[in-house]
């Protein structure tokens, strides 16, 4: 027996367990919603109106880019870059599935080429280099185009002396792209560091949830780390953790609370303040109203 057929094996002889923090979206005929945290059922339009956060107990629905690109651009000044780079299979990954049909599924399945979209943008009038992490194309895990996207963002806000913004929800490193996907990091760091050298703004905004290899480069390399209420930020998960220390954790403690409070993250911004407190802190620093231009 394989070791996958020896895991699917367990999976099928496992009981079932359900969820303890209560009932699963439910989005019905498409007109209602219903909270996965509190349970309120609400009309979709009007929790898209509060920018996908229950006005019941807060909790933040996960949103995809577009919806993210909508909240943070002012309308119809999103201009996108490197929307046709896609990625290969140069390992010839397979396990259960092949990467390269995994790749395909999930681009059919979102309308995506990656799990990243980047570009320039306004946000009150004022210029600002936007990447956007979509947890939806593999878990928002970090593959070479990501990485090449991100970095190539960043370079750009850099020659054009634009401030930059990456929103941040992955899983971590793209396992079928081994040390290729590894790379990464260190490369998007190295734009970055440019960047700053330039003193030039960077803020990251994490998001639920940050994890992995994400988490260990450019998510916390800001000027101001931005993170969403009860995000899950983290390197790796509790148990790893636990069996490596031979210690228990608090509760809590992979929280963006938990980490505010230990001075890993700046300030936690809810996402219907997002728009003022990113138009702030641009003014703060100086960005002004100018054309944007993509090309070179």
């Amino acid at each position: 027996m394989s070791l996958f057929d020896w895991f699917a094996d367990r999976r099928k002889n496992a009981p079932a367990v359900r969820a303890s923090k209560g009932p699963e979206a439910d989005e019905g005929d498409g007109l209602w919603s219903k909270c996965a945290e509190c349970g309120l059922v609400v009309y979709r339009k009007d929790l898209i109106a509060n920018a996908s956060v229950c006005k019941g107990c807060g909790h933040h629905h996960r949103i995809d880019s577009s919806e993210r690109i909508r909240l943070i651009a002012d309308e119809g000044s999103f201009e996108p870059i490197d929307a046709d780079l896609a990625p290969t299979d140069p390992l010839a990954f397979k396990d259960r599935r092949s990467y390269a049909d995994r790749l395909r599924d999930t681009q059919r399945a979102t309308g995506l080429r990656d799990a990243v979209v980047t570009g320039l943008c306004r946000l009150e009038g004022m210029p600002l280099a936007l990447g956007v992490m979509d947890f939806r194309f593999m878990g928002g895990s970090m593959g070479s185009v990501v990485g090449e996207k991100l970095t190539r963002l960043v370079e750009l806000a850099t020659a054009r002396r634009y401030p930059l913004l990456i929103v941040c929800a992955s899983g971590g490193a793209r396992m079928q792209e081994g040390m290729l996907s590894l790379m990464q990091m260190a490369k998007i760091s190295g734009a970055l560091q440019r960047h700053r050298s330039a003193e030039l703004l960077y803020l990251p905004l994490l998001t639920h949830p940050t994890t992995g290899g994400v988490t260990a480069s450019f998510a916390m390399l800001g000027d101001l780390i931005l993170a969403e209420p009860k995000a899950m930020i983290a390197f790796a998960g509790r148990r790893v953790i636990e069996q490596t220390l031979g210690e228990k954790l608090p509760e809590g403690f992979q929280t963006a609370e938990y980490l505010q409070d230990h001075g890993f993250v700046d300030t936690i911004v809810p996402r219907p303040e997002l728009r003022g407190t990113l138009a702030t802190l641009l003014r703060l620093h100086g960005s002004v109203r100018t054309p944007l231009s993509v090309a070179p």
